[in-house]
């Protein structure tokens, strides 16, 4: 993770991929480069197919570093905005965890500080995620068993862009559908601060039955490099215009 700035892969999905790379594998690879990987499984009912996908579902997220979540269909909106601002907390309380190891020893994390300590601690982790820029590539299982979940999707992540638009720092999102049409993984909106085009996206969703969720992490993770190019680039315009 750069200095102010966190990236995260949101993946939404039922569960139970059934091609392509192992999910969890995929999740390792972004976490090694620095990409926390959360996973909102969305089960509305358990049978034993659903613990498949629960099983997929926690696999993944700790294999990437983040948070999983189980939601039936109607909790969903709040838990998208819940589990990104978790997923943030956990990521900064981390970074900081292993400052105070490198001061303190392999032993020092911020719950072995005294009270006062933890209180004031807590209050930088707050004021950093109010402020950090955050980079999010959601990934949204469209496979069959989606299709009638798709909606309220949609109205989770629009709530999600308006939500996190009251933050200080910058918001960056782009959004991956898979199975594509054509392709296993497919990019309907690039990064972007706002998800504005989100519902002209949705209403042309067309779902099948496979769920390459392992290239779809893999895809998302490539995505921050496209978008470390755009500001490498952005940041070289600006400089060339600065004062000569």
């Amino acid at each position: 993770m750069k200095k102010g700035n966190l990236k995260q892969i949101l993946l939404i999905t039922d569960g139970c991929s059934n091609q392509g790379e192992d999910p969890a594998a995929m999740a390792a690879l972004a976490r090694e480069q620095g990409i926390a990987v959360n996973v909102i499984g969305v089960l509305d009912h358990f049978d034993s197919e659903d613990s498949r996908g629960l099983r997929e579902v926690e696999e993944i997220a700790r294999a990437g570093g983040g948070i999983s979540q189980i939601v039936q269909t109607k909790q969903l909106a709040q838990t998208v905005q819940m589990v990104t601002k978790q997923a943030m907390t956990q990521t900064i309380k981390g970074v900081i965890n292993q400052e105070l190891q490198d001061i303190l020893g392999d032993t020092g994390t911020v719950e072995d500080l005294p009270p006062e300590k933890q209180g004031k601690v807590m209050e930088v982790i707050d004021e950093m995620g109010e402020t950090i820029d955050l980079d999010v590539c959601i990934l949204v299982d469209t496979s069959a068993s989606m299709k009638t979940k798709l909606p309220t999707v949609r109205e989770a992540l629009t709530d999600l862009s308006l939500s996190l638009s009251a933050r200080t720092g910058s918001n960056q999102f782009c959004l991956y559908l898979f199975p594509g049409k054509r392709k296993p993984v497919h990019k309907v909106i690039g990064w972007t601060p706002q998800l504005e085009s989100i519902d002209r996206v949705f209403s042309k969703i067309d779902t099948h039955g496979v769920t390459p969720t392992g290239p779809a992490i893999r895809e998302a993770a490539k995505s921050f490099e496209l978008l470390s190019k755009r500001d490498m680039i952005f940041e070289d315009e600006a400089y060339d215009d600065g004062p000569r």
